[in-house]
């Protein structure tokens, strides 16, 4: 028979005496994360080699120190990296709507900015002094003088020539027109009329002579006039050189080793040349948003500088968090405004996305947060193809709306992406998505825990010093330190590991301080990580106290005393969120004659996952290759967790499923202040399972509440025995010898226990003694098997003579 497990095999606790400090304000700060040296390696890896398509991808459970090691390796390399370029956007003369980018060594980005509005308010003072000077008006005057002469000498030389034939050049307010005159006075058309129709015949073939030499002079007048035009713009541009040249070839010889920056200075000078007007008329400077180009108004914001991205602080290379990743906080948007009823824009609303920030550097992004996205996950996946960044409106994209658009220049993109999410996210993208496994190629994957050991319980404590400190908590003494350990191996579910979810860790000394400073402590003790524990449990333990309030009242059947056949306490886990607690479940099994059929009701009525349905079916090969090797297997089952009203999922309950089947069988009474957890195999070996610590602890809580009598106790896998942290009020009833842990390798060793008859050892027809459960077991089948063949004989029948004989031989 099985001996139960000593106390101290219940749990795996923390020596404080191991520990020489007094409390963890003696240790020095831990700058390592524990328990992650393949994922930092992978880490290093990633962010270090300059490769297309090595973006690095860090999977593992929330609160496992990714964004702390990744920021600090990153940090490391990113402070001894030169300074990526400044990123400009200016206007482009010749065709506005496609702002070119220009790239300036770090910090000259803003120089530029200062330098072009120096310009520009010099310009703004210096043209209109140059077209108020005396210079200016002189020549202007000159070429006025030099017209006029030319046009009064044409029209008086009309003029005489018409006054040669007794013909007149009046200038009316219409223009010029032609009249006879006689003895010096212009002619009425009485006084015309009286004259003879030859005279009035040579007058009108006169005036249309005359005439035609007028329209030829108005012709040539119109031609001078333009001459002017040109003559003054050219002197305009000849001043206005003056005033610009020398200004501009200043700020080009700042620049002389950006030829992008030089090409565009020259083309703002001919732009200066061509509107110089625009500086002359200076309008009263409007409001911040109203200053944007007008229809009717000249402006000079084609002349600023837009820093989409600077760099002038000696930092080293960016690292930009992408905490809201939508497309267009990553890709940089075109900005709008209304003004007369429209949205309108120009190159100094293009604003900056995260990639645009980060470029030359490293972004980080939360993968969840990402997908969640509308069109980001794609717009990153295009940025890092094309290896360039282009800002587009998904409006435009998708012809939502219709306004005044811009086609910025790209810029060439060359940062280091580094994504964070769980496992199944990386591995979902990996099967679905054929671009992930081309743009991120490396996986750094973080362990849910590490090793329990000398050297790594040391670290731990300077681990939970480094968080205290670094979260401004009271130090730990060393029997705080050695209770946190308890509490990462209770939280990794294993009592030869701790947690490397350093959040949960954190929590419970936040929550630990609090206590402590209410009490008065100067430091964190054992007693205040038990109290804020405690605390903890109790703020989520609703649920798990109506349970065992109905198991009391006796509305959900739980025994915990007597015996019963074919009946058996399962044991199963409910998890809420971060929080779980086991309990007992009544499983029933009963069994007949049948065609070898295990039913398994959960399944039928699709109450059972696909797991419980695999652990029912393989329980059912076993019995069949035990008992029924060499015969037809006659067995008809059924299998079904009592008073269950939600999806069973899971095979850890197919050892107590089993040992139902078997009391059912040999009619074998099952101690009922036992309960059982365990996994079966088709070879009747007991496997491990999950939760073992909260099962245990829920059958003891029952049996507590009901009075424990010395013969309650869990039948547990013997591979869940180092998975044991087990509570300390647990422990101390099993030292008291009140409370028993059994821990079986086989199921002849589990149903030798429940029902405390002999297990026996079958033979290879499955037959054992009859005194045994396998024997009994056996008997039973063979007896059904019999029956089946006798009725399956022509002519039989009931009472005939096939009638078979009492079945079990008793």
């Amino acid at each position: 028979m099985i001996e139960p497990l000593a106390a101290d095999r219940l749990t795996h606790r923390c020596d404080p005496a191991v520990f020489r400090f007094a409390t963890t304000a003696e240790l020095g700060p831990l700058d390592d994360v524990i328990g992650q040296e393949r994922a930092a390696r992978a880490v290093d890896f990633g962010i270090s080699i300059a490769r297309d398509g090595y973006n690095l991808f860090v999977m593992g459970a929330p609160g496992s120190g990714k964004h702390t090691l990744v920021r600090r390796a990153i940090s490391r390399r990113a402070e001894r990296a030169e300074r990526p370029s400044d990123w400009v956007y200016v206007n482009n003369f010749q065709t506005p709507h496609r702002p070119l980018a220009l790239a300036l060594p770090p910090g000259r980005g803003n120089a530029l900015r200062r330098d072009m509005a120096k310009l520009v308010e010099e310009l703004r003072g210096a043209i209109p002094a140059i077209f108020e000077s005396d210079e200016y008006t002189a020549r202007v005057e000159a070429i006025d003088a030099e017209f006029t002469e030319r046009h009064e000498r044409a029209f008086g030389a009309l003029g005489a020539e018409a006054a040669e034939q007794k013909i007149a050049l009046l200038r009316t307010p219409s223009g010029f027109s032609f009249a006879p005159v006689k003895d010096g006075e212009v002619m009425g058309p009485e006084e015309f009329a009286k004259l003879s129709e030859e005279e009035q015949a040579r007058i009108e073939s006169t005036i249309a002579s005359l005439q035609g030499k007028l329209e030829k002079l108005v012709r040539e007048v119109m031609r001078w006039r333009a001459e002017r035009i040109e003559r003054v713009k050219a002197l305009n541009r000849e001043m206005t050189l003056l005033a610009v040249g020398h200004l501009v070839d200043e700020l080009k010889r700042g620049y002389q080793d950006l030829p992008k920056v030089v090409e565009y200075l020259e083309a703002l000078q001919r732009d200066v040349l061509d509107h110089a007007d625009d500086f002359r008329k200076q309008p009263e400077a409007p409001a911040a948003l109203a200053r944007l180009v007008q229809r009717d108004e000249p402006s000079l914001r084609r002349y600023e500088v837009n820093v989409l991205v600077d760099h002038s602080a000696p930092d080293g290379s960016p690292v930009v968090f992408a905490d809201h990743p939508t497309y267009q906080n990553l890709t940089g948007r075109v900005d709008h405004i209304a003004q007369l009823g429209t949205l309108v824009t120009d190159f100094n609303l293009i604003k900056a996305g995260a990639l645009h920030r980060a470029n030359g550097g490293y972004l980080l992004i939360d993968a969840t947060k990402l997908l969640n996205q509308p069109f980001a996950w794609e717009g990153l996946k295009r940025a890092l193809t094309r290896k360039e960044l282009r800002i587009e409106s998904l409006a435009e994209m998708y012809s939502l709306v219709s306004t005044v658009s811009l086609e910025p220049e790209p810029i060439p993109l060359a940062a280091k992406v580094v994504l964070f999410g769980e496992r199944y996210i990386y591995y979902l993208l990996q099967a679905y998505d054929p671009d992930f496994s081309k743009l991120f190629r490396v996986a750094a994957d973080f362990s849910d825990d590490f090793d329990r050991s000398a050297d790594t319980t040391e670290t731990f404590a300077r681990l939970v010093g480094t968080l205290a400190s670094r979260e401004q908590l009271l130090p730990l003494d060393r029997s705080a330190v050695a209770r946190t350990v308890d509490f990462g191996s209770r939280y990794a579910g294993d009592g030869k590991k701790i947690t490397a979810r350093l959040q949960r860790i954190t929590d419970l000394l936040t929550e630990a301080d609090h206590v402590a400073r209410e009490a008065g402590h100067a430091a964190l003790s054992a007693e205040d990580i038990d109290r804020a524990d405690a605390a903890r449990r109790d703020r989520a333990d609703r649920l798990r106290e109506r349970v065992h309030e109905e198991i009391l009242r006796g509305t959900l059947l739980i025994d915990t005393s007597g015996a019963k056949v074919g009946q058996v306490n399962g044991l199963s886990v409910l998890a809420l969120g971060d929080y779980a607690f086991g309990g007992p479940t009544r499983i029933t099994a009963t069994t007949r004659l049948g065609e070898g059929q295990v039913i398994d009701i959960q399944r039928e009525v699709e109450l059972g996952g696909a797991i419980h349905s695999k652990g029912v079916l393989i329980l059912s090969a076993f019995l069949a290759a035990r008992y029924s090797g060499q015969r037809p297997h006659s067995l008809a089952a059924s299998l079904v967790f009592e008073q269950t009203y939600s999806e069973v999922e899971g095979d850890s309950a197919s050892l107590a499923e089993l040992c139902a089947l078997l009391s059912s069988l040999a009619d074998a009474p099952i101690r009922q202040s036992l309960a059982v957890t365990g996994s079966i195999n088709q070879l009747g070996e007991v496997q491990p399972i999950g939760g073992v610590n909260e099962k245990i602890e829920g059958f003891f809580d029952v049996c507590r509440a009901r009075g424990l009598a010395g013969d309650q106790g869990v039948l547990i896998p013997a591979a869940n025995i180092d998975h044991l942290m087990l509570r300390a009020d647990v422990v101390a009833a099993a030292r008291e010898g009140k409370f028993h842990v059994y821990a079986v390798s086989t199921v002849d060793q589990a149903i030798e226990l429940l029902t405390g008859v002999p297990a026996g050892t079958p033979d290879v027809l499955g037959e054992g003694p009859q005194a045994t459960i396998n024997g009994r077991v056996a008997a039973r089948l063979r007896d059904y098997s019999t029956v089946r063949r006798t009725w399956a004989r022509p002519g039989a029948r009931p009472g005939g003579p096939g009638r078979p004989r009492r079945l079990g031989g008793d």
